[in-house]
């Protein structure tokens, strides 16, 4: 018997016993939207089949635009119409604003410093401020006007140089390593990859790669109980993927701060510096794996590019 099947066979034996115990306590009557009659240990799952949001769709049209399901251990509650999603995400924002967070995520707690999974808090509202001011504001965008434009240019030439030499051009590679060149050298001033390497290969299989795991449904996260089996190895191959990027962040900060250090001249006061001033000056808001995630989240998860480049 292989471990997954020992897994899924412990999943049911505990899923059984917590049935059982929650039918001798009696079932409280919950204030919950209608929703499909969820079957013993899997709830809904099986009406998600493979195209989840054409499956939500059909059920939206029986239970209607605010409907409840079952996934596994976990009780969802489904938004589907653009009036009932406004006041959700507008008008009642901070009270939907906590979610549960994937496993995935929890792969180098990499979910206690993201903007994105931190509850609303002081930490939350700082971090968020500090990324607005130094990552998405209109200033920033407009002094990067050059950098975009030299990326561009930098496209053009490589596409024009393989061209002259009769080679094909990875017009997906290409865009992806032109997109992470200009982030990267919004963040740290220089590119993390280089259109005549490998390295450009490799970057991009392992962006890939979190981009996948992050994707992928997991049993733990409908199972919580499975949390220290990961049975599907997604958390621990999680766990490789970052640290082989936060181990390239940490030797790029390592650098700044020798050259800060120095005092080597690296350019443009880039986010990178930004973030560092921040630290030294209120280490309380900020300290160097803020700094460090920051930039896996700017990098990754906020690159249009990752999104086309699996």
């Amino acid at each position: 018997m292989d471990y997954l099947s020992i897994a899924l066979g412990l999943l049911f034996a505990l899923t059984l016993i917590q049935g059982l115990l929650s039918l001798t306590k009696g079932s409280k009557s919950k204030n919950l939207p209608p929703g499909p009659i969820p079957l013993p240990i899997i709830g809904n799952l099986h009406k998600l089949g493979d195209q989840p949001h054409q499956s939500l769709a059909e059920l939206a049209k029986i239970h209607g635009p605010i409907m409840s399901l079952k996934l596994g251990r976990v009780t969802t509650v489904v938004i589907s119409s653009s009036a009932t999603a406004k006041e959700v995400l507008q008008k009642q924002d901070l009270v939907f604003s906590s979610r549960s967070v994937p496993d995935a995520l929890h792969a180098h707690n990499q979910f206690q410093f993201s903007v994105v999974w931190l509850p609303v808090a002081s930490r939350w509202r700082s971090l968020r401020k500090i990324l607005n001011s130094n990552i998405f504001s209109g200033s920033r965008l407009d002094a990067n006007q050059h950098l975009r434009t030299r990326k561009v240019e930098e496209l053009i030439g490589y596409c024009r140089k393989s061209c002259q030499a009769g080679d094909a051009v990875d017009m997906g590679r290409a865009a992806f390593r032109t997109s992470l060149n200009l982030l990267s050298n919004t963040i740290f001033s220089k590119d993390l990859t280089d259109p005549y390497q490998d390295s450009a290969k490799e970057f991009k299989e392992l962006v890939g790669n979190i981009m996948v795991e992050a994707g992928k449904p997991n049993l733990v996260d409908y199972f919580p109980v499975l949390k220290k089996i990961d049975p599907q190895g997604i958390r621990s191959r999680m766990t490789v993927h970052f640290g082989k990027v936060l181990e390239l962040f940490d030797g790029l900060v390592n650098e700044r701060l020798e050259f800060r250090r120095l005092r080597k001249p690296v350019g443009s006061n880039d986010v990178l510096d930004v973030l560092l001033n921040t630290s030294e000056e209120n280490a309380d808001e900020i300290d160097r794996t803020h700094i460090e995630r920051m930039c896996l989240v700017s990098t990754f998860f906020l690159n249009p590019a990752s999104i086309f480049s699996m």
